[in-house]
């Protein structure tokens, strides 16, 4: 609802539904390396998400979204493999541009930093249990 602060739970879901869609992209990568096409434009390219962070005026709190998703990183490498199905008219191949090792560390990365939000919801969660439990 427009105008009602965000709770801690809309903060962290937003950020975990943020690094879901990282870790989609870097999955999708990750299953796309050593791929080859026949042409440079069929080539796979590494994806990966650009986000953008809102400040909540209401409570003070930064959220963050998915912007879009966009292609990044190294070109194609072109390779000389005639006996290819794949290969064009002049013998080449283009294999995926993907760093199979950046896109393992964004794994790790992108599934702390989810963790680390799941901590934050159940910190929230029993801090408003304990809080309940006051008033009896």
């Amino acid at each position: 609802m427009p105008g009602q602060p965000l709770s801690v739970f809309q903060v962290a879901g937003r950020a975990m539904s943020a690094q879901l869609v990282r870790m989609n992209t870097t999955a999708s990568n990750l299953a796309n390396a050593g791929v080859v096409a026949g042409s440079e434009a069929a080539a796979y390219r590494t994806m990966k998400p650009v986000f953008r962070t809102h400040l909540d005026a209401a409570s003070g709190m930064a959220t963050v979204d998915v912007e879009r998703v966009v292609t990044a990183g190294e070109a194609p490498t072109k390779r000389y493999d005639p006996s290819n199905p794949m290969a064009d008219a002049e013998g080449n191949v283009f294999d995926a541009a993907v760093d199979e090792t950046r896109e393992l560390v964004d794994m790790m990365e992108t599934a702390r930093t989810y963790q680390n939000n799941v901590e934050v919801m159940q910190t929230a969660k029993s801090l408003i249990i304990d809080t309940l439990k006051l008033g009896r």
